[in-house]
């Protein structure tokens, strides 16, 4: 072997124990006889630069500590016939060293890191150097490199790896998350990662569209949706999950991937079939509208099905309605939410229809905090006229369940402002309970229109609260202004909106013009 050794001085001496490095170059050589530094008098010893001396121990250790050395004048070429083995070992772990510093490991962690993981001595520099920057296309950059070098050091050297690395850069267009990536490497022994790609592309196949197969893998577990799945259990999951909207319901909870086939998914999904009397499609539709109800166990949501049966009084079918108006239902508390807002219901004066009924009408009372939420408008209620435990209550809290208490507050205040009274609220909202809930804006330009336009009173609204639901440009402008050509001004407003849109367009003009 020849080596190409740059020296920076006329007349340098060497010992055989030390080895020089500098950025491009070693330096090594063997002299007979030692000869003095400081004597070559065009050295300057006011001048350093660093060098790096390596200490082969007893133990076949490399140590590397660096030195500093007096700055040479000038340099000359020296060419060698041969490098001495030892000399060669050294200089590799010297830049294997370099490697991991520049990863951000210390001296210390380094001589422990290969301590435990001798084959990284072995591993030729060019394929970590290559694989440290394959890792680092990916987004692992940085203490994201450092902690995943220190607790997978394999990552460095695995084979398995680079197929994974070169799909997720090229085919996916390096749109995987690089956290993602980092757990993957970390949690997942290298043989798993084998047929990583052919299983993505299975997915890719079953119609996962491929703008969104990125958004799927940053969101499941991909050790154990991927990873730990043959690509026959993979396929046996979508096949399964097919009559229920399966690709859909992948794409909405990737993590859904994560279950394990037979001890998780079919148990649950075939549950809730059964509870639906064997209708797959609405099965699919509570699948699709939460997803993440697969994500309870199946003790879970048995015990939600036996409370609504033995404190409610609901039979299979009527629990299943109200699961598929309102999925969340499952996650409600039994003891801190469905209990107690249960029994409010029935001290109302509701039995089991009823409260199938509100349920269906109104689920999302039992999810609603009752501090926050539900105890204002209950006050609301109260105070313009409703009586307490009643079932005109226990209606319009219902009916107020999709309002904010700052807008059922607004609306109280409009109607307020017009001169209506709350006994003329209470009134209303008992015939149309909705209108507590109507945008106050939309309600202040409906009532500016029928006071103003129409040269109606306010007062009609205690006759035709309903008024207040019909669109102000489609329906009460349009109408008002073909009928009152025929009919005047004086029509009923119920008869004028109420009537079907075929009906009200061939309606002749009426004989009479007095309200109802």
């Amino acid at each position: 072997m020849v080596a190409a050794i740059t020296m920076f001085t006329d007349s340098f001496c060497l010992s055989s124990s030390s080895i020089f490095l500098n950025s491009h170059a070693v330096t090594t050589t063997k002299l007979l006889s030692p000869v003095s530094l400081y004597a070559n008098p065009t050295a300057r010893p006011r001048e350093w630069f660093s060098m790096t001396n390596a200490t082969k121990t007893s133990h076949n250790l490399i140590y590397f500590r660096p030195f500093k050395c007096p700055q040479p004048a000038s340099r000359f070429l020296i060419q060698c016939n041969s490098v001495d083995t030892a000399i060669s070992l050294w200089w590799e772990a010297g830049m294997l060293f370099s490697v991991f510093r520049e990863i951000g490991l210390n001296e210390k962690e380094t001589n422990l890191l290969l301590g435990k993981n001798p084959t990284l001595r072995s591993t030729s520099l060019d394929r970590i150097r290559a694989r440290v920057l394959a890792l680092q296309s990916l987004g692992i950059n940085g203490f994201a490199l450092y902690r995943l070098v220190i607790k997978c050091p394999s990552v460095l050297i695995a084979q398995e790896i680079d197929p994974v690395i070169s799909f997720v850069r090229d085919d996916l267009e390096g749109k995987v998350e690089a956290a993602q990536l980092e757990r993957l490497f970390i949690t997942t022994e290298a043989r798993f990662l084998l047929g990583f790609a052919q299983k993505v592309k299975l997915l890719l196949h079953h119609e996962v569209p491929q703008e969104k197969i990125a958004h799927v893998l940053n969101n499941a577990n991909l050790h154990k949706a991927i990873c730990c799945k043959s690509v026959e259990e993979l396929e046996r999951t979508i096949a399964f999950l097919k009559p229920y909207h399966g690709i859909e319901i992948i794409v909405r909870r990737p993590a859904i991937l994560n279950y394990d086939l037979d001890s998780q998914l079919i148990p649950k999904i075939q549950f809730l079939e059964e509870l639906s009397g064997g209708d797959a499609n609405a099965t699919g539709t509570v699948l699709r509208k939460l997803p993440a109800i697969l994500s309870y166990s199946l003790e879970h949501m048995e015990s939600h099905v036996d409370f609504m049966k033995s404190f409610v009084g609901l039979d299979d079918r009527e629990i299943f309605k109200i699961i598929l108006v309102f999925p969340n239902v499952v996650s409600a508390s039994k003891e801190r939410k469905l209990r107690p807002r249960i029994e409010f219901l029935k001290q109302c004066g509701l039995n089991s229809n009823d409260i199938f009924k509100f349920l269906t009408r109104a689920p999302l009372f039992v999810a609603l905090s009752f501090e926050d939420n539900l105890a204002h408008k209950l006050g609301f209620l109260v105070k313009i006229g409703y009586e307490y435990r009643t079932k005109e209550l226990a209606v319009a809290l219902g009916a107020v369940t999709r309002t904010s208490c700052e807008n059922m507050q607004k609306v109280i205040g409009l109607f307020l402002s017009y001169g209506l009274s709350c006994e003329d609220i209470f009134y209303m909202s008992k015939k149309h309970p909705q209108i507590l809930q109507y945008n106050p804006g939309s309600l202040e330009e409906k009532m500016e229109y029928l006071t103003e336009e129409m040269g109606r009173d306010v007062s009609e609204l205690l006759t035709f609260p309903a008024f207040l639901g019909y669109k102000l440009d489609d329906r009460i402008k349009h109408r008002y202004e073909v009928k009152k050509k025929t009919a005047g001004t004086g029509m009923s407003l119920n008869k004028l909106l109420s009537e079907s849109a075929d009906r009200f367009s061939t309606t002749k003009q009426p004989k009479s013009l007095v309200n109802d």
